[in-house]
């Protein structure tokens, strides 16, 4: 959503990536379920605390992080030779924050998939760590477009 908003992806591409992430996800839980099935719960997110808004507020925060940080290192041909290793790091340090509250999402395609296969609570709040990186890049896109526009001032 962050790449589409800022300009760096077209619908046609997003809808295209979109179906791709969710069918990975799927397939990707369902390979998992395979191997060692659902007693480990396939790495389904869970509210924290039972609260719809403090997940919706933790995984907003954590995607527009990550979102952000996506941003600004493709932001420039040059920063190529680091930009996978920033967003990778990046990626490991919103999870090692974000794992012990909600399990950290920032992809709901990546939560849809055990969500699916595991049903019951994780499939009633899925939708949560669908909404949130949704928000959470929405907000990182058009910080990152007001930040840009405030620099090439």
């Amino acid at each position: 959503m962050g790449v589409l908003l800022s300009g760096k992806m077209s619908i046609k591409d997003f809808i295209g990536y979109v179906i791709a992430q969710f069918l990975g996800g799927i397939f990707g839980a369902f390979i998992l379920m395979s191997l060692i099935g659902k007693e480990h719960g396939l790495g389904t997110n869970g509210l924290f605390d039972a609260s719809i808004g403090k997940s919706l507020l933790i995984e907003i925060i954590l995607t527009f992080v990550f979102v952000i940080a996506i941003l600004g290192v493709t932001s420039k041909v040059s920063n190529g030779a680091v930009a996978g290793l920033v967003i990778g790091l990046s990626l490991t340090l919103i999870h090692i924050f974000g794992i012990h509250f909600t399990g950290t999402s920032v992809n709901p395609a990546r939560s849809f998939g055990p969500a699916l296969f595991m049903g019951g609570d994780a499939l009633t709040s899925v939708w949560v760590f669908i909404v949130a990186p949704l928000i959470g890049g929405a907000l990182a896109a058009l910080c990152y477009k007001w930040l840009s526009a405030e620099i090439e001032e």
